[in-house]
């Protein structure tokens, strides 16, 4: 069984971010921002922003949380993403979900214009992806392409089963798998036989943000299995299948933590960098 190392593959981004960051900076005479915006005082929100900005900054971004109190009004927060829209130092603007609920949360990611939108998650940036024209991916589908490539795993002709229909991971990733030739088959918590599904796979990505859900009798011998759910049990961070259980069954399993999460931040960071070099292609 191979380990899918997501540290790994997140390090061989770093240094290609790193590396056109520099030149871009040489060439044009820029510090370029990313702009986090978090609203409230959501624990994990405010953990990943604080991380992300950390990131950010140590390979050569600037990084700015814009700290919001939950009781903003949907006009204030507007305004604020009109600012940073007409920011020319701005070059990505990054959300932290949820939002309080009082605020339109569709209303304000479409308010990002789509050339900073680093999680590809406005209307125009998801249409561009199913119609087939450049834009900006979610970020979390494309670590998983990301780590799929960097271990040379071809989605050609494979069999993908994608357990998750959520709009910033399932269904962006069913696309993605796609457009890289393989037969995908979409399913959820609710699909019958998710078992038989399953096992007829060549390739099973579980993203239903459930422990425990994708068990090894569920895994064909020899199959690649990527892990993108994170749930807390028992004061553990753990994925959405139980590890032990499918690494005696399959070819290739990612860890949790330690694996697609592990290059989720690094993906937000080449959007971010595309954005700079005005390029509309994927680093």
């Amino acid at each position: 069984m191979q380990l899918l190392n997501g540290k790994e593959v997140a390090a061989f981004h770093r240094e290609r971010v790193e590396r056109r960051l520099a030149d871009i900076q040489e060439e044009l005479h820029i510090q370029p921002e990313l702009a986090i915006i978090l609203v409230g005082e959501d624990a994990p929100s405010a953990m990943y922003a604080k991380s992300m900005q950390k990131t950010a900054r140590s390979v050569g971004l600037k990084a700015e949380i814009y700290q919001e109190p939950a009781s903003i009004s949907e006009v204030e927060l507007l305004s604020l993403m009109d600012r940073l829209n007409e920011q020319a130092s701005v070059f990505g603007i990054l959300p932290m979900m949820p939002l309080p609920r009082h605020l339109n949360s569709q209303r304000i990611i479409d308010c990002i214009d789509p050339k900073k939108d680093v999680d590809g998650l406005t209307d125009v940036n998801i249409a561009h992806l199913y119609t087939g024209r450049p834009g900006f991916v979610p970020c979390t589908p494309r670590a998983v392409i990301a780590i799929l490539d960097y271990y040379h795993i071809s989605l050609s002709g494979k069999d993908v089963a994608i357990i998750g229909r959520s709009n910033v991971v399932g269904k962006p990733l069913a696309q993605l798998c796609l457009n890289c030739n393989a037969t995908v088959t979409h399913c959820h918590t609710r699909t019958k036989d998710l078992k038989a599904v399953c096992r007829r796979a060549d390739l099973v990505i579980a993203a239903a943000g459930k422990a425990g859900l994708v068990t090894g009798d569920m895994i064909k011998p020899g199959a690649v299995v990527i892990d993108v759910g994170i749930n807390r049990v028992d004061g553990k961070t753990v994925g959405d299948v139980v590890f032990d259980e499918v690494a005696a069954q399959a070819g290739a399993v990612t860890p949790v933590p330690g694996g697609v999460g592990a290059v989720t931040t690094m993906m937000v960071l080449e959007n971010v960098v595309c954005g700079i070099a005005r390029t509309e292609t994927i680093l």
